[in-house]
This record gives C-alpha cells, sequence and structure tokens, in this order.
C-alpha cells in the first residue's frame, strides 16, 4: 500500500466515479482501475460497490475513508516541515475558525502575521466548531479556534487545547435610541424578545445558544429575517433593520454600533485554540499559535464583557 493508491481511493470516492476520479488525478482510467484493485487485493477486501455509472463505498471503504484521508494530510505536513527545515519555503498555517472569530480574532492575527512572514501560506477554513475539531483529527488543519463551551476540543484524545477567553453575548444595533427605554447596565431576555431582531444561520452555535436560552425561559423573538451569515447579519444591523446577538469580540472596532449586555440570564461562551497532540506543530503554526494568543489577551483588555483565560 502506498500514497499513490491512497490518494486514487480517495478521489473516486471523492467524485463518485472512475472516468472524473482519472481526469482529476491526469492518469489513465486503467491504470487508476489497477491501483484500486491492487490496493484492495493488498487489504483484502473490496473498497467499491461497482454499479454502472454509480460508484458507492462499501463497508470496508468507509473504515479506511478517514484513515486514508489522515495518512495522506500527515504526509503533506512532513514535506512541508522538511521543505521548512531545508530552506526551501518558509511554511503554511492551515487555520480554521468559525465566523464570529474569523471577524474578530483572526482578522486582527492574519495582517500583521502576513507582513511579518510574507513568505508563509496562509490558508483559512470557516465553518463550525464540530466540524474543525472533526478536520484537526483528521489531519487538514493545523490550527483551530473553537468554541469550547459548546464542542468541548479535549473530548478528543488527540487533540491540545488552550483556553484562550470567556466572552458574553451582546445586543448590538446601529441606532443607541433602539436602547433608550431600557438600563444601561443591561439587556434582560424577555426585553430583548420584544425587540426585533435578526437570527444566524442554523448551522451557527450562537443561534443554537439564543434560542435554547429562549425556550428555557418559555419567550418567542420578535425575529425579522433569520438564516443570515455573519457578515450579513452586521450588515443588515448596521442598515437598521434590526438588533443581533452576538459575541463581545465581534464588536470591537466597530465604532458605528452599540450595545447592551445580556442579563438575565448572562450568556457566555468559552474560546479556544486547539491542535492535534500527535504532530509537532511546524514554526510556521507554532508562530501563528503565540500570536493568537497573544491577541486574545489584548483584546480582552478592550472590554468588560471578554474575560481572559491565559495564564
Amino acid at each position: 500500500m502506498n500514497l499513490e493508491q491512497l490518494q486514487s481511493f480517495l478521489t473516486v470516492a471523492e467524485t463518485g466515479h472512475f472516468t472524473k476520479a482519472a481526469a482529476q488525478l491526469h492518469v489513465a482510467q486503467p491504470t487508476l482501475s489497477r491501483q484500486i484493485s491492487t490496493l484492495e487485493t493488498e487489504l483484502g477486501s473490496e473498497l467499491f460497490n461497482r454499479a454502472r455509472g454509480n460508484i458507492t463505498l462499501t463497508a470496508a471503504g468507509e473504515t479506511l475513508l478517514p484513515i486514508a484521508s489522515r495518512m495522506l494530510a500527515d504526509a503533506e505536513r512532513i514535506r512541508f516541515q522538511m521543505h521548512e527545515l531545508a530552506g526551501l519555503r518558509r511554511g503554511r498555517v492551515r487555520l480554521g475558525a468559525p465566523p464570529s472569530m474569523c471577524v474578530s480574532v483572526v482578522a486582527e492575527v492574519v495582517e500583521p502575521y502576513h507582513q511579518e512572514y510574507p513568505g508563509v501560506d496562509l490558508h483559512l477554513r470557516e465553518s463550525g466548531s464540530h466540524n474543525l475539531l472533526n478536520e484537526l483529527v483528521g489531519g487538514t488543519l493545523d490550527l483551530a479556534l473553537v468554541v469550547a463551551s459548546e464542542h468541548d476540543p479535549s473530548s478528543a484524545e488527540s487533540l491540545d487545547h488552550t483556553p484562550l477567553l470567556v466572552e458574553e453575548l451582546v445586543v448590538i444595533s446601529a441606532d443607541g435610541h433602539v436602547f433608550a427605554d431600557y438600563a444601561e447596565n443591561g439587556l434582560t431576555l424577555r426585553q430583548l424578545a420584544d425587540i426585533p431582531q435578526i437570527v444566524f444561520s442554523d448551522s451557527y452555535d450562537l443561534r443554537a445558544a439564543t434560542m435554547n436560552a429562549y425556550q428555557q425561559h418559555d419567550l418567542t423573538p420578535n425575529v425579522v429575517l433569520e438564516g443570515a451569515e455573519m457578515d450579513a447579519v452586521l450588515r443588515f444591523v448596521e442598515r437598521g433593520l434590526g438588533v443581533a446577538v452576538v459575541p463581545a469580540t465581534v464588536l470591537l472596532d466597530r465604532p458605528g454600533l452599540t450595545s447592551r449586555r445580556l442579563t438575565e440570564p448572562s450568556l457566555t461562551r468559552t474560546i479556544a485554540l486547539a491542535h492535534r497532540k500527535d504532530v509537532s506543530l511546524s514554526k510556521a503554526a507554532e508562530t501563528m499559535h503565540a500570536m493568537i494568543v497573544s491577541t486574545a489577551h489584548e483584546l480582552a483588555e478592550q472590554s468588560p464583557a471578554i474575560r481572559s483565560l491565559i495564564k
């Protein structure tokens, strides 16, 4: 069994078609078929159910899929680390983060990192914490910012995590007059329920946390728009369509928005930086890790709604 065979297997599994996979791999279809047959012989199991125009994975193929993906990712990481040590290139960092972290912590980190290390290739994966943790385990990410309070990274034995900060969920508006009838020190969930608001897509942990709080207090929010992504929500709030519940870090450096902290209950989330225990971070990734930790600490000093967990 070799890496070329594993790559062929993954490509067929992803495309569901031998002809398309061969074209993508730039090999002749008979060559691809022989590679798969040889791999099946070596493993002693058929990996694909072959029906005309319909290629699906067998139980053995389903078992091999995550293992092959991880092995190829590890091999690619080794190549980059060797190139880095040999001075052929300065490295690569594959960073994952939820959308709310992309517009806050990641946005603060990427520009200075790129300016200081212009030779490092930066790859950003924007997704929910659950997906990011799976991709870390699978070896397709080097680092990931995750919502640890919703998806504890320590639940995966192969992952190490650094707690960064605890941040409150706050209510934002483009018009301060929206909050005129409420106390300056906070807004209760019952009060918030009556205000027209914009709600995130179902894929957001933020939406789940907010909606769970409403359900627990037997409240129904006044939703004027739902299903939006982070950038769109911020734009809609800036246009005055309604208010939105966002993490406190999102509000930093946005002078056009006003906010109120949530009370009764106060909703918070914990952010951590995760990576695999069994794989040493490259120099480029180590530097990114250190810069994210430092930036998170600095952001916590800018708002009473953010508390640093960095020791």
